[in-house]
Protein backbone atom coordinates (compact mmCIF):
# COMPACT_ATOMS: atom_id res chain seq x y z
CA UNK A 1 0.00 0.00 0.00
CA UNK A 2 1.13 3.18 -1.20
CA UNK A 3 1.75 6.02 2.05
CA UNK A 4 -1.21 8.35 0.89
CA UNK A 5 -3.34 5.24 0.73
CA UNK A 6 -2.30 4.38 3.98
CA UNK A 7 -2.69 7.43 5.49
CA UNK A 8 -6.33 7.49 4.44
CA UNK A 9 -7.18 3.23 4.97
CA UNK A 10 -5.07 2.47 7.99
CA UNK A 11 -5.41 6.49 9.40
CA UNK A 12 -1.17 6.26 9.78
CA UNK A 13 -0.20 9.45 11.27
CA UNK A 14 3.49 8.80 10.60
CA UNK A 15 4.23 10.08 7.10
CA UNK A 16 2.60 12.81 5.69
CA UNK A 17 2.21 12.43 2.00
CA UNK A 18 1.98 15.04 -0.06
CA UNK A 19 0.51 15.97 -3.10
CA UNK A 20 -1.39 19.10 -4.99
CA UNK A 21 -4.28 19.76 -6.35
CA UNK A 22 -3.66 20.93 -9.84
CA UNK A 23 -0.37 19.86 -9.48
CA UNK A 24 -0.55 18.82 -13.66
CA UNK A 25 -0.93 21.87 -15.51
CA UNK A 26 -0.42 25.40 -15.98
CA UNK A 27 2.02 26.53 -13.91
CA UNK A 28 4.86 24.42 -15.41
CA UNK A 29 6.44 25.26 -18.93
CA UNK A 30 6.27 21.64 -20.41
CA UNK A 31 2.84 21.84 -19.86
CA UNK A 32 2.25 25.62 -21.44
CA UNK A 33 4.07 24.09 -24.48
CA UNK A 34 1.54 21.08 -25.02
CA UNK A 35 -1.62 23.39 -24.01
CA UNK A 36 -0.30 25.59 -26.84
CA UNK A 37 -0.34 23.42 -29.36
CA UNK A 38 -4.19 22.45 -28.34
CA UNK A 39 -6.78 24.38 -28.30
CA UNK A 40 -9.24 22.45 -27.47
CA UNK A 41 -9.06 21.44 -23.97
CA UNK A 42 -11.86 18.67 -23.99
CA UNK A 43 -9.69 16.83 -26.98
CA UNK A 44 -6.48 17.39 -24.81
CA UNK A 45 -8.22 15.51 -21.56
CA UNK A 46 -9.04 12.79 -23.98
CA UNK A 47 -6.20 12.70 -26.09
CA UNK A 48 -4.78 9.57 -23.86
CA UNK A 49 -1.00 9.72 -25.27
CA UNK A 50 -0.59 13.98 -24.07
CA UNK A 51 -2.75 13.69 -20.98
CA UNK A 52 -0.83 10.58 -19.56
CA UNK A 53 2.09 12.52 -20.55
CA UNK A 54 1.61 15.55 -18.39
CA UNK A 55 0.04 13.52 -15.50
CA UNK A 56 3.31 12.64 -14.90
CA UNK A 57 4.90 15.58 -15.70
CA UNK A 58 5.19 16.68 -11.78
CA UNK A 59 6.09 13.27 -10.85
CA UNK A 60 9.53 13.86 -12.99
CA UNK A 61 9.71 17.29 -11.27
CA UNK A 62 8.82 16.63 -7.70
CA UNK A 63 8.98 14.03 -5.09
CA UNK A 64 4.87 13.99 -4.88
CA UNK A 65 3.28 10.56 -3.65
CA UNK A 66 0.76 10.74 -6.32
CA UNK A 67 0.06 11.41 -9.66
CA UNK A 68 -3.69 12.91 -10.17
CA UNK A 69 -5.21 12.21 -13.65
CA UNK A 70 -5.04 14.96 -15.60
CA UNK A 71 -8.88 15.59 -16.45
CA UNK A 72 -11.95 18.22 -15.50
CA UNK A 73 -14.41 18.05 -13.74
CA UNK A 74 -16.98 19.24 -16.59
CA UNK A 75 -16.24 15.97 -18.28
CA UNK A 76 -19.66 14.63 -17.10
CA UNK A 77 -21.28 17.47 -18.43
CA UNK A 78 -19.67 16.51 -22.02
CA UNK A 79 -20.41 12.83 -21.31
CA UNK A 80 -23.77 13.66 -21.05
CA UNK A 81 -23.95 15.75 -24.28
CA UNK A 82 -23.51 18.58 -23.72
CA UNK A 83 -21.22 21.01 -25.44
CA UNK A 84 -18.39 22.59 -23.46
CA UNK A 85 -15.36 24.66 -24.43
CA UNK A 86 -13.04 26.55 -22.12
CA UNK A 87 -12.25 30.65 -24.08
CA UNK A 88 -8.88 32.00 -23.23
CA UNK A 89 -9.71 34.38 -20.56
CA UNK A 90 -13.12 33.18 -19.95
CA UNK A 91 -13.53 29.95 -18.63
CA UNK A 92 -15.71 27.48 -19.43
CA UNK A 93 -18.39 27.63 -21.94
CA UNK A 94 -21.46 25.35 -21.79
CA UNK A 95 -24.12 24.91 -24.21
CA UNK A 96 -27.85 24.92 -23.49
CA UNK A 97 -28.30 21.54 -21.76
CA UNK A 98 -31.55 19.32 -23.33
CA UNK A 99 -32.91 18.04 -20.33
CA UNK A 100 -34.68 14.65 -22.54
CA UNK A 101 -31.48 14.01 -23.77
CA UNK A 102 -29.48 14.03 -20.71
CA UNK A 103 -32.05 12.06 -18.56
CA UNK A 104 -32.39 9.05 -21.49
CA UNK A 105 -28.34 9.22 -21.96
CA UNK A 106 -27.15 5.40 -21.16
CA UNK A 107 -23.70 4.46 -19.45
CA UNK A 108 -22.62 2.61 -22.71
CA UNK A 109 -22.84 6.18 -24.49
CA UNK A 110 -21.00 7.45 -21.35
CA UNK A 111 -18.24 4.75 -21.59
CA UNK A 112 -17.87 5.30 -25.37
CA UNK A 113 -16.73 8.97 -24.83
CA UNK A 114 -14.67 8.35 -21.66
CA UNK A 115 -12.67 5.30 -22.97
CA UNK A 116 -9.81 6.76 -23.30
CA UNK A 117 -9.79 8.59 -19.24
CA UNK A 118 -9.94 4.94 -18.65
CA UNK A 119 -6.66 4.44 -20.63
CA UNK A 120 -5.04 7.49 -19.56
CA UNK A 121 -5.89 5.91 -16.21
CA UNK A 122 -3.83 2.54 -17.32
CA UNK A 123 -1.06 4.24 -18.89
CA UNK A 124 0.01 5.92 -15.74
CA UNK A 125 -0.87 2.87 -13.39
CA UNK A 126 1.64 1.24 -15.63
CA UNK A 127 4.29 4.13 -15.42
CA UNK A 128 4.55 4.76 -11.79
CA UNK A 129 4.46 2.95 -8.52
CA UNK A 130 2.64 6.01 -6.40
CA UNK A 131 -0.91 6.29 -6.31
CA UNK A 132 -2.57 7.19 -9.10
CA UNK A 133 -5.77 9.52 -8.16
CA UNK A 134 -8.55 9.77 -9.97
CA UNK A 135 -11.45 12.27 -9.69
CA UNK A 136 -14.82 13.86 -10.29
CA UNK A 137 -17.38 17.03 -9.58
CA UNK A 138 -19.80 16.17 -7.28
CA UNK A 139 -23.49 16.70 -8.12
CA UNK A 140 -23.89 20.20 -7.28
CA UNK A 141 -21.44 21.81 -8.85
CA UNK A 142 -21.73 19.75 -11.84
CA UNK A 143 -25.70 21.40 -11.64
CA UNK A 144 -24.60 24.99 -11.30
CA UNK A 145 -22.58 24.52 -14.36
CA UNK A 146 -24.59 22.48 -16.63
CA UNK A 147 -27.38 25.29 -15.98
CA UNK A 148 -25.91 28.35 -15.20
CA UNK A 149 -23.42 27.34 -18.29
CA UNK A 150 -21.04 29.17 -17.14
CA UNK A 151 -18.77 29.66 -14.17
CA UNK A 152 -21.01 31.17 -11.38
CA UNK A 153 -18.09 33.32 -10.45
CA UNK A 154 -19.24 35.91 -12.90
CA UNK A 155 -23.12 35.10 -12.94
CA UNK A 156 -24.88 33.18 -10.45
CA UNK A 157 -28.50 33.14 -9.00
CA UNK A 158 -29.13 30.47 -6.39
CA UNK A 159 -32.88 30.88 -7.35
CA UNK A 160 -32.58 30.65 -10.94
CA UNK A 161 -30.77 27.40 -10.28
CA UNK A 162 -33.59 25.88 -8.22
CA UNK A 163 -36.80 27.46 -9.43
CA UNK A 164 -37.81 24.42 -11.58
CA UNK A 165 -37.43 21.81 -8.53
CA UNK A 166 -38.74 18.91 -10.68
CA UNK A 167 -35.68 19.68 -13.38
CA UNK A 168 -33.36 19.94 -10.11
CA UNK A 169 -34.58 16.71 -8.80
CA UNK A 170 -33.86 14.40 -11.57
CA UNK A 171 -30.96 16.01 -12.98
CA UNK A 172 -29.50 15.66 -9.58
CA UNK A 173 -30.38 12.17 -9.54
CA UNK A 174 -28.88 11.82 -12.94
CA UNK A 175 -25.64 13.10 -11.85
CA UNK A 176 -25.25 10.80 -8.79
CA UNK A 177 -25.69 7.87 -11.07
CA UNK A 178 -23.38 8.99 -13.68
CA UNK A 179 -20.77 10.37 -10.89
CA UNK A 180 -21.40 6.99 -9.07
CA UNK A 181 -20.34 5.11 -12.73
CA UNK A 182 -17.37 7.15 -13.89
CA UNK A 183 -15.78 6.48 -10.15
CA UNK A 184 -16.20 2.67 -10.69
CA UNK A 185 -14.79 2.30 -14.18
CA UNK A 186 -12.20 5.00 -12.95
CA UNK A 187 -11.48 2.77 -10.02
CA UNK A 188 -11.81 -0.46 -12.42
CA UNK A 189 -8.73 1.32 -14.61
CA UNK A 190 -6.45 1.36 -11.67
CA UNK A 191 -7.01 4.39 -9.89
CA UNK A 192 -6.39 4.30 -6.14
CA UNK A 193 -7.54 6.98 -4.68
CA UNK A 194 -10.97 9.22 -5.68
CA UNK A 195 -11.04 12.74 -5.05
CA UNK A 196 -14.95 14.32 -5.26
CA UNK A 197 -14.45 18.16 -5.95
CA UNK A 198 -17.86 19.92 -4.87
CA UNK A 199 -16.02 23.33 -6.11
CA UNK A 200 -19.19 25.24 -5.43
CA UNK A 201 -20.73 23.90 -2.62
CA UNK A 202 -20.07 27.42 -0.70
CA UNK A 203 -22.97 28.44 -2.96
CA UNK A 204 -25.13 26.98 -1.03
CA UNK A 205 -27.12 28.80 1.81
CA UNK A 206 -26.75 26.61 5.03
CA UNK A 207 -30.07 25.42 4.89
CA UNK A 208 -29.97 23.61 1.48
CA UNK A 209 -26.50 21.96 2.12
CA UNK A 210 -28.24 18.60 3.50
CA UNK A 211 -30.16 18.19 0.17
CA UNK A 212 -27.41 19.48 -2.78
CA UNK A 213 -23.99 18.93 -1.18
CA UNK A 214 -24.28 16.16 1.98
CA UNK A 215 -27.21 13.60 0.45
CA UNK A 216 -26.21 13.70 -3.06
CA UNK A 217 -22.13 12.81 -2.39
CA UNK A 218 -23.46 10.42 0.52
CA UNK A 219 -25.28 8.53 -2.29
CA UNK A 220 -22.06 8.28 -4.32
CA UNK A 221 -20.39 6.70 -1.51
CA UNK A 222 -22.83 4.33 -0.47
CA UNK A 223 -22.78 3.13 -4.33
CA UNK A 224 -19.04 3.05 -4.82
CA UNK A 225 -17.63 1.62 -1.29
CA UNK A 226 -17.64 -2.01 -2.13
CA UNK A 227 -15.33 -1.05 -4.83
CA UNK A 228 -12.57 0.04 -1.91
CA UNK A 229 -10.82 3.10 -3.29
CA UNK A 230 -10.87 5.56 -0.95
CA UNK A 231 -12.66 9.00 -1.17
CA UNK A 232 -11.62 12.08 -0.32
CA UNK A 233 -14.40 14.76 -0.93
CA UNK A 234 -13.46 18.59 -1.32
CA UNK A 235 -17.07 20.50 0.01
CA UNK A 236 -15.15 23.97 -0.68
CA UNK A 237 -16.37 26.74 0.86
CA UNK A 238 -18.75 25.36 3.32
CA UNK A 239 -17.17 27.17 6.51
CA UNK A 240 -18.78 25.87 9.37
CA UNK A 241 -20.56 23.11 7.89
CA UNK A 242 -17.37 20.61 7.32
CA UNK A 243 -18.20 19.26 10.69
CA UNK A 244 -22.04 18.53 9.45
CA UNK A 245 -20.27 17.32 6.04
CA UNK A 246 -17.75 15.33 8.19
CA UNK A 247 -20.60 13.60 10.46
CA UNK A 248 -23.30 13.34 7.94
CA UNK A 249 -21.07 12.22 4.59
CA UNK A 250 -18.17 10.13 6.72
CA UNK A 251 -16.08 10.81 3.38
CA UNK A 252 -12.47 8.61 3.54
CA UNK A 253 -10.80 11.69 4.01
CA UNK A 254 -11.97 15.29 4.35
CA UNK A 255 -9.92 17.94 2.25
CA UNK A 256 -10.38 21.38 3.62
CA UNK A 257 -10.30 24.82 2.02
CA UNK A 258 -8.12 27.64 3.24
CA UNK A 259 -10.53 29.53 5.15
CA UNK A 260 -11.10 26.30 7.41
CA UNK A 261 -9.07 27.04 10.72
CA UNK A 262 -7.02 23.56 10.80
CA UNK A 263 -7.53 23.63 14.83
CA UNK A 264 -10.92 23.91 14.74
CA UNK A 265 -11.32 21.12 12.06
CA UNK A 266 -8.74 18.75 13.89
CA UNK A 267 -11.29 18.29 16.21
CA UNK A 268 -14.67 18.09 14.02
CA UNK A 269 -13.52 15.83 12.23
CA UNK A 270 -14.07 12.73 14.21
CA UNK A 271 -10.84 11.19 13.56
CA UNK A 272 -11.33 11.10 10.10
CA UNK A 273 -8.09 12.01 7.60
CA UNK A 274 -7.67 15.49 7.03
CA UNK A 275 -5.93 16.96 3.47
CA UNK A 276 -5.10 20.25 2.41
CA UNK A 277 -5.87 23.83 3.46
CA UNK A 278 -2.99 25.62 2.70
CA UNK A 279 -4.00 28.88 0.82
CA UNK A 280 -2.24 28.83 -2.71
CA UNK A 281 -1.55 32.75 -2.45
CA UNK A 282 0.70 31.80 0.06
CA UNK A 283 3.05 30.29 -2.87
CA UNK A 284 3.64 33.56 -4.27
CA UNK A 285 5.09 34.85 -1.07
CA UNK A 286 8.55 34.92 -0.25
CA UNK A 287 10.41 31.57 1.12
CA UNK A 288 10.09 33.00 4.69
CA UNK A 289 6.25 33.37 4.63
CA UNK A 290 5.89 30.29 2.67
CA UNK A 291 7.95 28.25 5.01
CA UNK A 292 6.07 29.50 8.48
CA UNK A 293 2.77 28.85 6.30
CA UNK A 294 3.71 25.36 5.26
CA UNK A 295 5.21 24.41 9.14
CA UNK A 296 1.66 25.79 10.99
CA UNK A 297 -0.01 23.13 9.28
CA UNK A 298 2.39 20.60 9.76
CA UNK A 299 2.90 21.43 13.22
CA UNK A 300 -1.22 21.51 14.34
CA UNK A 301 -1.47 18.10 12.40
CA UNK A 302 1.57 16.62 14.18
CA UNK A 303 0.06 12.73 15.27
CA UNK A 304 -2.70 13.28 13.25
CA UNK A 305 -3.99 11.57 9.92
CA UNK A 306 -2.77 14.28 7.35
CA UNK A 307 -2.32 14.77 3.90
CA UNK A 308 -0.20 18.21 2.76
CA UNK A 309 -2.14 19.81 -0.31
CA UNK A 310 -3.61 23.21 -0.63
CA UNK A 311 -6.84 24.47 -0.06
CA UNK A 312 -7.63 24.75 -3.72
CA UNK A 313 -5.74 24.65 -7.16
CA UNK A 314 -2.17 25.89 -7.81
CA UNK A 315 -2.14 29.08 -9.56
CA UNK A 316 -0.62 29.29 -12.81
CA UNK A 317 1.82 32.00 -11.69
CA UNK A 318 3.58 29.60 -9.33
CA UNK A 319 6.99 29.00 -9.72
CA UNK A 320 7.87 25.30 -10.09
CA UNK A 321 11.29 26.28 -7.56
CA UNK A 322 8.31 26.89 -4.91
CA UNK A 323 6.65 23.30 -5.07
CA UNK A 324 9.62 22.01 -5.14
CA UNK A 325 10.89 24.19 -2.13
CA UNK A 326 7.17 23.26 -0.21
CA UNK A 327 7.79 19.41 -1.10
CA UNK A 328 11.19 19.00 0.79
CA UNK A 329 10.08 21.53 3.82
CA UNK A 330 7.77 18.57 4.37
CA UNK A 331 9.68 15.97 3.44
CA UNK A 332 12.27 16.82 6.25
CA UNK A 333 9.92 17.21 8.62
CA UNK A 334 10.60 14.77 11.64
Amino acid sequence: MNKLSECIINKNSSFIPIWFMRQAGRYLPEFREIRKKNIDFIKLCLNSDLASKITLQPLKRFDLDAAIIFSDILMIPYGLGQKVEFKKGEGPILGKYNEKKILITQEADVIKKFKPIYKIIKKVKNKTKKNVIGFTGAPWTLLVYMLNKESPKKNFDFNFITKDKLLVKKLLEKLVSTVAFHITKQIEAGADVIQIFDSWAGLLPKKDLTEYCFNPTLEILKRVKKFGAPIICFPKGIKESYSDFCSIVKPDCISIDYEVDPLWIKKEANGIPIQGGLDPKILLKDRAGIKKEVEKYLNIFSGYPYIFNLGHGVLPETKPETIEYVTNIVRNKK
